[in-house]
């Protein structure tokens, strides 16, 4: 993996301490992929929560953008509700998550480089993320069950950071976060897939816990390194 160079640039003080807290994370993440399929347990959970905790610390100690520290934080709280697996923390996980994701929103538009226009420059990833929130309401709608408020509330805030990092040139560390959002949008579309639509003895569960967890913790990881 070709960490950034704002992570490796320097290897003494506060950069030394942001590289390893980094690999901790992404030791912490891949500790967690084989617990992904298992039933819920505090070392599941401490190990799906740590994994973007420490992501968090490091932009803390990086001096990172307030707003990246927020979403991280917050997202490291959806993980530990999420991981319970009970529909109240399922809910009060999708309020962490969706406020992770205005943070993000937040974080993009108000970058220096951000400029509306740029979303219009990728009309294929603009329409399809238009298409695609208009296909997961309208499937998810009637399988949703008492979480059909929630889930629906939360269908335009994820597509709207896939929409926002669109605002973002291309270049520098930048390049990392528009698959990085990507990644998140996929990772989310496979769980309401794995969760709502697939029938509990469907073959592909075997594979999606593994997916969701790669896409989603590899989002984050690509969102920190856009931003330090």
């Amino acid at each position: 993996m070709a960490i950034p160079v704002m992570l490796l640039k320097n290897t003494n003080g506060g950069h030394l301490m942001t590289t390893a807290l980094f690999w901790m994370a992404a030791a912490c993440a891949l500790a967690y992929l084989p617990m992904s399929p298992r039933p819920a347990s505090p070392l599941r959970s401490l190990f799906k929560t740590a994994s973007v905790a420490l992501l968090a610390v490091t932009a803390v100690l990086s001096s990172a953008p307030m707003l990246l520290t927020l979403a991280l934080a917050l997202c490291a709280l959806g993980d530990a509700l999420l991981s319970r697996e009970t529909d109240s923390t399922f809910m009060a996980g999708i309020g962490a998550f969706a406020a992770g994701h205005l943070a993000y929103i937040a974080l993009f538009l108000s970058h220096p480089s951000s400029e509306t226009a740029l979303i219009f420059d990728k009309p294929g990833i603009f329409w399809s993320l238009i298409i695609l929130g208009i296909v997961a309401a309208t499937l998810l709608a009637p399988r949703a069950g008492d979480l059909k408020i929630p889930v629906l509330g939360y269908i335009p805030i994820i597509l709207g950071m896939g929409i926002a990092v669109l605002t973002l040139p291309e270049t520098g560390a930048l390049r990392w976060a528009l698959p990085a959002a990507m990644a998140f949008v996929a990772s989310d579309l496979i769980l309401a897939t794995e969760k709502f639509l697939l029938p509990s003895n469907h073959p592909a569960l075997r594979f999606t816990p593994y997916m969701i967890w790669i896409l989603y913790w590899g989002a984050q990881a690509g969102l920190l390194i856009a931003f330090l």
